[in-house]
């Protein structure tokens, strides 16, 4: 029997990692323990148990479990599943993996089943539902996040198994296995079960010669997507420069895109940095220029070059945060009329460069403010040069 069969969790108890979801006062356990159980889904990177939390919760309930892939799925087969039921006393526990691949229209002919509760539901992604789950799926049930398997948890899964195995492993190649194993405890298992069969004790070089790099959880295919941008971008935004870079070498190992890292950082430039250094979106929009030319392994490098640069420039949201005012403000029905002197061929209009560049006069038929500077960096600069420009 593989190890990662022999060894799977056969109780809630015994799932580690999770325990923010199954201790005793944590909230999935007390829904489970009521025995009213709601459609449910996991998210969370591979590895960190998704499937096994549904089996537990099947076996703790006594519920008929059914495991489908989103990948193959069929409606006819949902509907065999429930004939098999349609007498039984209790509902069937029907696990879909992978739901992010759920097409919109099979999770349409999905929400009759979970609206009269002809089963309970309990799907699994890599992805966050919120972003690939229909609103009217969302609203039927409840998300639940699972963590990356945490490094003190995979050495108690390991030295159990190592112990149960009688198999003896060095300092050095014990740490790499769980280090290198990127929060997933299945591929840490399979890694000890291919290396245990070459030899006994387990040596750090084959370890490092079957895995010769570390695992990460990717981005460009799961959830941590989403969190790495925003970590990324906050980074720059706190002018963080080692916690900005250190992410977007994550980014770059999880296989995400040059020109999305690059087009993230022009925004960036634009709405944390602005007039600050008017320089940041000039840049941004050169290493996007060049990223879409060169592509990687060279694009991390300007790549790198720009996130320094943005990391340590002054920050200012004033741009963003004016326009914003001003969308708002016409969102809400503020409808005002064009003063007759500056529409077209109007001989009222007063051209500035005949009165030396500036010449009092309206541009709006009523008083309103929406930029607001606080001087950062260049801005102070633009504010020197508007105040002797319209002083005179």
């Amino acid at each position: 029997m593989f190890f990662a069969n022999k060894y799977r969790p056969k109780s809630l108890d015994d799932i580690v990692g999770q325990e923010h979801l199954i201790d005793k006062n944590a909230i999935l356990r007390k829904i489970i323990e009521s025995n009213k159980l709601p459609h449910i889904f996991f998210y969370g990177p591979a590895g960190c148990g998704k499937t096994t939390l549904a089996r537990n919760i099947a076996n703790k309930l006594s519920l008929s479990f059914y495991e489908l892939n989103a990948t193959t799925f069929k409606i006819e087969e949902l509907r065999d599943i429930l004939k098999k039921h349609i007498n039984a006393l209790a509902k069937p526990l029907i696990f879909i993996d992978e739901v992010h691949r759920l097409s919109r229209s099979q999770q349409e002919v999905l929400l009759p089943f979970m609206e009269r509760y002809d089963a309970y539901i309990i799907g699994a992604s890599t992805q966050n539902p919120f972003f690939t789950l229909t609103s009217a799926v969302r609203s039927r049930s409840h998300l639940f996040e699972l963590k990356a398997v945490d490094n003190d948890s995979l050495l108690k899964l390991l030295d159990k198994i190592i112990g149960q195995e009688h198999i003896s492993i060095s300092g050095g190649a014990k740490e790499y296995l769980i280090n290198s194993s990127g929060g997933d405890a299945r591929a840490m298992i399979g890694l000890l079960e291919n290396a245990s069969a070459i030899e006994n004790p387990i040596t750090f070089k084959t370890i490092k010669e079957i895995r010769p790099n570390a695992m990460k959880q990717g981005s460009s295919e799961d959830g941590s997507h989403y969190d790495l941008t925003s970590a990324l971008i906050k980074s720059v935004r706190g002018s963080d420069i080692d916690a900005s870079l250190y992410y977007l070498a994550e980014l770059i190992e999880g296989g995400e895109s040059s020109d999305f890292i690059a087009r993230r950082l022009c925004i960036l430039a634009s709405e944390d940095i602005g007039n600050a250094n008017p320089n940041a979106i000039t840049l941004a929009s050169s290493v996007l220029n060049i990223v879409l030319h060169i592509g990687f392994p060279e694009a991390r490098i300007p790549l790198a070059q720009l996130v320094i640069y943005l990391t340590s420039s002054p920050k200012s949201n004033s741009c963003y945060k004016a326009i914003n005012k001003a969308i708002k403000t016409v969102q809400e029905g503020k409808d005002l009329q064009i003063p007759d002197h500056i529409k077209t061929h109007s001989k009222e209009y007063l051209y500035p460069h005949d009165f030396g560049g500036w010449v009092s006069q309206e541009y709006l038929s009523e008083k309103l403010k929406f930029y607001e500077s606080d001087g950062m960096g260049f801005e102070k600069t633009l504010q020197e040069w508007h105040s002797k420009i319209t002083l005179k």
